[in-house]
């Protein structure tokens, strides 16, 4: 077992390539008119940060997004930083320079086709993940990993989630509150499914716990809900203005691993 306190962001970026007032997204199920995705992220640990600009298809075409070009997009705290991102591929805007920092609220700003899109996102403090396991599935024959972390208490928290294995991200939206469970030990177990690795003696897994604010869970709780990011009807409730749809997410990071047995 091995914990990672500091994280390697820049390489994890590359895998995670694809989370102010809260509204619902509307979408006509046939001909819905492209809207502009946004999705971007700042972590407490260093950059570059990443933030993917696209736009959606219509539900009876492929679901493959067009990437946005020629956007200008800026990411600012409430300390006094801000930076213009640069685009070093079609529709990724990375930062250079930006430190995440636990307490501080970012704003992404995205100027596209002449309509600007905004977003707040408050990063809350670090939880730590206390260990790590694997154990049976319900029905007894596949491995599922299994981490135990402490809630803080006296506040509210949200948390999101992420599995690797052997580098890979596995799909999914794994969120989950300390609602029932103020200031005690949470264990959250990943369920296996068609669309996750199944786990083989010898995979490197790990986990990442991101400490999010409750504007992004319900970004990542509803896109769970609904099946994600489309132009089909799945309505995921953003925190971005002028009917963008995505998310922006300023979350501190903590990660574990394991390698099965």
């Amino acid at each position: 077992m091995k914990y990672n306190i500091t994280i390697a962001i820049t390489f994890f970026v590359l895998i995670i390539v694809f989370s102010s007032c809260q509204k619902v997204i509307n979408l006509d199920l046939n001909s819905a008119s492209p809207q502009i995705v946004i999705e971007g992220n700042v972590y407490d640990q260093s950059g570059p940060y990443l933030v993917k600009i696209s736009q959606t298809v219509n539900f009876d075409e492929s679901n493959v997004y067009s990437p946005v070009t020629g956007a200008i997009v800026e990411i600012s705290d409430n300390d006094g930083n801000s930076e213009i991102l640069t685009e070093p591929s079609s529709g990724s805007y990375i930062t250079s320079a930006l430190q995440g920092v636990s307490g501080r609220t970012y704003t992404l700003t995205v100027i596209s086709k002449g309509k600007t899109y905004t977003a707040s996102s408050t990063m809350p403090n670090p939880v730590n993940i206390d260990s790590i396991y694997l154990e049976k599935n319900m029905f007894g024959n596949e491995k599922i990993v299994s981490v135990n972390f402490t809630d803080p208490v006296n506040i509210s928290n949200y948390y999101h989630l992420i599995e690797f294995i052997n580098n890979g991200r596995q799909t999914g939206f794994n969120v989950t509150d300390d609602n029932l469970n103020q200031g005690e030990i949470i264990s959250y177990s990943f369920m296996s499914a068609g669309n996750v690795s199944k786990l083989e003696t010898g995979d490197n897994v790990t986990v990442w716990l991101e400490s999010i604010d409750e504007n992004v869970y319900e970004y990542f709780r509803t896109a769970g809900r609904d099946g994600g990011q489309s132009s089909s009807p799945s309505n995921p409730t953003s925190n971005i203005s002028n009917g963008a749809l995505g998310y922006f997410n300023a979350c501190s990071v903590r990660t574990i691993s394991i390698i099965a047995q």
